[in-house]
């Protein structure tokens, strides 16, 4: 994985020159920028460090491939970047030990693949790790179930707390209800037990839905 460095009088310039050069648009890759104090009467300057998304899909192909080997799984993979995004669907004779148990086993592996690529380019990349359709499954049934609920709220204004999810789990719920009027999603409590709560508003714009995970 080639990482790419310029250097600018401001930060603008050094991101320019870096996407002019390589020919690529600021959604396409990952930018770091840092500050280079000049010495005795020098000016500051600043470094732009990039590297393609598609080049940290590919590298993160390989970790991954290597560190199933270690665990004794042969697997297939299938690699893209879609709106920023890194997804890379597994396929394999062994999709029970790649999920564990409520999918533990594989948000763990998808940690790990972060934590490597902070490691590489200094920032955590948005990664989509999935077992064949694991999760597309998940999510759909999260937002099934996420808007039934709401409907019922909306019928009986009674609030509702749904159970205890991670924040995956909750930005998926979130993102479901978003364009409900007259419903609002708040995260309540604290690690692990935090939980999202659909509530009725009185209004007739919708609230806003969501935030900061």
């Amino acid at each position: 994985m080639k990482i790419e460095v310029f250097e600018g009088k401001t930060k603008e310039e050094a991101k320019e020159k870096a996407l002019a050069e390589l020919n690529v648009s600021e959604n396409e890759v990952f930018i770091k920028e840092e500050e280079k104090k000049g010495k005795l009467f020098k000016a500051t300057t600043y470094v732009c460090k990039i590297v393609k998304i598609t080049d940290v899909a590919n590298f993160l192909k390989e970790k991954l491939a290597e560190m199933l080997k270690n665990m004794g799984i042969e697997c297939q993979f299938e690699t893209n970047v879609r709106d920023e995004q890194i997804n890379i669907k597994m396929y394999s004779d062994k999709n029970n030990i790649l999920i564990g148990k409520n999918g533990q086993t594989l948000m763990a592996i998808q940690t790990v693949l972060r934590q490597i690529a902070f490691n590489e380019i200094g920032t955590y990349p948005y990664i989509l790790l999935d077992v064949e359709n694991y999760k597309e499954k998940k999510i759909s049934n999260l937002e099934r179930n996420a808007k039934r609920i709401a409907r019922e709220v909306l019928k009986t204004k009674i609030d509702v707390s749904l159970d205890n999810m991670n924040s995956y789990e909750r930005r998926i719920i979130h993102n479901a209800l978003s364009k409900y009027k007259n419903l609002s999603t708040t995260s309540e409590g604290e690690e692990p037990n935090r939980h999202i709560v659909i509530r009725y508003v009185e209004t007739e714009e919708p609230e806003e839905n969501g935030e900061e995970e």
